[in-house]
């Protein structure tokens, strides 16, 4: 008995022109159990994270931080279903990633992708190189995220 083909969703290399935005459907709220599981999952014992009598009284914020490599993740993590998914050969690496603002407990990431830059593969011609620029915004509105990566995306199979 054969399996069903697993379902494509991402977009092909021919379908990522410069200039492209997806608006991604999928929101998420991180929450003190995302937060403090991912941080003792990476090894990251950071008191700005993980001790809110610390937050409290030593941080600006007066409360802990959503820990940043969650963030980006939950932003990629996002963007796979509309962009990637099944139309990715490799993620190539990240050019940038800044976070204008913090995330918080409770905070909701709404992410945006850009088609940045695309053009054919010298080397392997049935792929592409697509340059992506990721924005996460919290629930009002604010630019918490940003992540410019390369990924080898598969062109349309003939």
């Amino acid at each position: 008995m054969s399996e069903a083909p697993r379902p494509v969703t991402g977009l092909w290399f021919e379908e990522l022109e410069s200039g492209r935005v997806v608006q991604h459907a999928i929101r998420r709220t991180l929450t003190e159990s995302d937060n403090v599981m991912f941080s003792s999952m990476t090894m990251n014992p950071a008191w700005l994270h993980l001790d809110f009598d610390y937050a409290e009284r030593e941080t600006e914020f007066g409360k802990p931080l959503v820990n940043s490599m969650l963030t980006v993740a939950v932003v990629i993590g996002i963007s796979v279903h509309e962009t990637t998914l099944g139309t990715t050969v490799a993620n190539l690496g990240f050019k940038e990633v800044t976070f204008p603002r913090p995330m918080f407990h409770g905070d909701t990431l709404r992410v945006e992708s850009e088609v940045v830059a695309a053009r054919e593969s010298k080397s392997r011609p049935t792929q592409g190189i697509v340059t992506f620029e990721h924005r996460g915004f919290n629930q009002n509105g604010e630019l918490v995220c940003r992540a410019v990566r390369d990924a080898l995306m598969l062109k349309r199979p003939s």
